[in-house]
């Protein structure tokens, strides 16, 4: 789970609930049904509308993935990589079959299950590439709907604001029904306002960055499963994969062999 967003999110709620209720403040009269909708519907509408069903449902599943999956670390898979590099050397590649329920990762499993069927470097690697570029063009297109999205929830905040102003001043001559368009008006640019700012823009910032690390972890799976395929000795595959990461943090990503 990533805490950070988690933590992210509640504190950012908190922080809003107290503004709301400080100073005897009452959190229900931002709770305007007829504003939520108009935000939170406009801007899956307009989405919809934009991109294709199939992509705006595939939203959610990448979301999930982001705050649940845990992404290995890259002192942990350059250690992988070294040891299947020496069993490989050592006992044959046949004999990586029986690591294949402790690999984890189905990118890692597919790279292997290559490498022990015989297949050629070639068709290796550009399948595993072609994997990599497919994955990274998901998560852009999953950026870019967020994107929209967090630009879409003040547009529609505004128009909720216009509405009820038209609903206010259609209302003149009764000034009892004054409020409810004037409370729409502002609800409406406060829920647009937070919606976007507390959670669309700020995840396609995180699926941005957790879409670089992901495709970065499998480019450095990608060229351990080559050294494997190459017979390369494990201090070869350990120099090539450690140069993904940035020479500072290099001594700490040390992996045995």
């Amino acid at each position: 789970m990533d805490i950070a967003t988690i933590i992210g999110i509640f504190f950012g709620l908190g922080a809003i609930t107290f503004a709301v209720m400080s100073d005897g403040g009452n959190f229900g009269l931002f709770l305007n049904l007829p504003a939520m909708m108009i935000v939170v519907g406009g801007t899956s509408a307009a989405a919809c509308i934009h991109f294709s069903l199939k992509q705006v449902l595939n939203i959610a599943a990448i979301m999930k993935k982001i705050l649940f999956n845990k992404l290995p670390s890259e002192h942990d898979l350059i250690q992988k990589m070294v040891n299947y590099c020496a069993i490989s050397r050592r006992d044959g590649v046949l004999a990586l079959e029986k690591q294949l329920s402790t690999a984890g990762d189905g990118f890692l499993v597919r790279g292997l299950q290559m490498v022990i069927d015989g297949q050629k470097e070639e068709a290796i690697e550009e399948q595993l590439s072609l994997e990599i570029e497919n994955l990274a063009e998901r998560h852009y297109v999953g950026k870019k709907i967020l994107e929209f999205m967090g630009s879409g929830c003040p547009a529609f905040g505004m128009v909720g604001t216009l509405i009820g102003l038209v609903q206010m001043f259609s209302h003149m001559d009764s000034p009892d029904k004054i409020g409810a368009g004037m409370a729409t008006a502002l609800v409406c640019t406060f829920w647009g306002a937070f919606v976007a700012n507390l959670f669309f823009i700020p995840m396609s910032g995180k699926l941005g960055i957790h879409s670089k690390r992901e495709t970065q972890l499998r480019e450095m799976t990608l060229e351990g499963v080559l050294g494997v395929v190459r017979g390369e000795s494990p201090t070869a595959v350990r120099e090539r994969m450690q140069a993904f990461i940035s020479v500072s943090h290099r001594k700490e990503y040390k992996p045995k062999i």
